[in-house]
């Protein structure tokens, strides 16, 4: 079944990719990853902005409302486990559908959910839903650019959470007023309509297809499983642990600070809805800035120093930031603090891409970001209470820390592969 499926596959809208240019497919592969992304972005924040007006109307408990955030990471680290070792076998574009479907239907069942418990269930599997779109539409968009142009395309499908992140800030002020954290839940099911649109006019991606040409010939005892060669070595051990390293700390830190900035704006300042909507929605422009800039300097300087640059950059502007209670000054170094902090998310497709072969890629993408996201599902947990017990201050400061960890883990664990040929 499997060999016959992709052999079904059509290739001949694909002509092979000149060294420098990409072909149509690799920008139809483009589009396809970035919506599916901003639709796991939107969904995200919307949640976050819509925090306060589910535990009024279902009467939950501090507790109970950081668990919804909680727990729909946790699915997501299940969802990229399961759905990135079922993409290295049976194609990228058929399990990345099959997400966009348990996405959707698990989204718009939270709208009619009556209490703590069903809307915990509907959140943990649409979860597991998102949990594919990361690393497998990252291992698509990189098997289909020219590898001169790898991280910069990686940086692009980055973009696609944070324009579904920016559009969620925007819209949730706007409509949630007249429409409601169920109406909201129901509107979280349109971008997962178009992604899935525009993935029903794609195919698998011609490095894929040879490989699993490859595999169908080869002796069963020549297929190793996927999850083996993420430690098929030393060296590759070593690479994995790295990445997850940079992976937690990046979730640890965005989640950390973007689920928490809106009730500290709120609570602490005394902005409104509308107001710190706006802060967010400047911090998120000073993060795809960020994204943007970092996929171009790492396919020029390469992947380690630009790492390097923002996880510094990190470091200096979050404890800047945990310093001011001034609203034009946190307004402009939101935004770079944004832009160092998030725009390291823009190298970790074309990081992981070249680390692991294609037997292993989208698996490689969805085990080792998820486990950061899981890790990273702690941060709103941990602000809080840091938060509670001393200031969102301190709690922000603290943060800056794990940047310095991120540093060390880029220079001794990290290998640089700019530029190389997917195996």
């Amino acid at each position: 079944m499997e060999a016959n499926a992709r052999a079904s596959v059509p290739t001949s809208d694909a002509p092979p990719l000149r060294p420098d240019r990409a072909s149509p497919y690799a920008w139809k592969a483009l589009a396809g990853s970035a919506l599916g992304y901003a639709m796991d972005g939107f969904d995200l924040l919307i949640l976050g902005f819509m925090l306060p007006a589910i535990s009024v109307a279902l009467s939950l408990s501090p507790g109970q409302s950081g668990a919804l955030v909680t727990w729909t990471l946790i699915g997501a680290v299940a969802g990229g486990i399961l759905f990135g070792a079922l993409s290295d076998r049976y194609g990228r574009v058929r399990v990345l559908t099959w997400t966009i479907v348990l996405f959707a239907v698990f989204t718009g069942l939270c709208a009619f959910a009556q209490g703590f418990w069903d809307l915990l269930a509907y959140r943990t599997i649409a979860g597991i839903g998102l949990g594919g779109e990361f690393g497998i539409g990252m291992a698509l968009a990189a098997e289909a650019w020219p590898a001169s142009k790898r991280a910069r395309v990686s940086s692009y499908v980055a973009l696609g959470w944070q324009s579904g992140v920016l559009l969620a800030s925007l819209l949730t002020p706007l409509l949630l007023p007249h429409i409601g954290w169920r109406g909201m839940f129901l509107l979280g099911v349109v971008p997962a309509l178009v992604a899935w649109f525009v993935r029903n006019r794609l195919h698998e991606p011609e490095v894929f297809v040879r490989h699993a040409e490859a595999q169908d010939k080869a002796p069963h005892k020549n297929k190793p499983s996927a999850f083996k060669l993420l430690v098929a070595d030393g060296r590759t051990t070593r690479t994995s642990l790295g990445i997850v390293i940079l992976c937690s700390v990046q979730n640890f830190g965005y989640y950390g600070i973007m689920i928490w900035l809106p009730t500290y704006l709120s609570k602490a300042l005394g902005f409104s809805l509308t107001k710190s909507a706006m802060w967010t929605s400047v911090t998120i422009v000073g993060m795809m800035v960020g994204v943007y800039v970092f996929g171009q300097l790492a396919d020029r300087i390469g992947r380690k120093p630009s790492f390097l640059i923002f996880q510094a950059g990190a470091v200096a502007m979050v404890i800047a930031y945990a310093q001011m209670s001034d609203p034009v000054t946190m307004l402009w170094a939101g935004a770079v603090m944004g832009l160092f902090v998030n725009g390291m998310i823009g190298g970790y497709g074309a990081l992981i891409s070249e680390a692991y072969p294609t037997a292993a890629r989208a698996t490689a993408q969805n085990v080792l970001f998820n486990i950061g996201r899981g890790v990273g599902g702690f941060g709103p947990i941990v602000v809080g209470a840091l938060a509670a017990a001393y200031s969102f201050q301190v709690a922000i400061a603290l943060l800056a820390s794990i940047y310095v960890l991120d540093m060390i883990a880029t220079i001794f664990l990290i290998p640089e592969r700019k530029g190389v040929e997917l195996e």
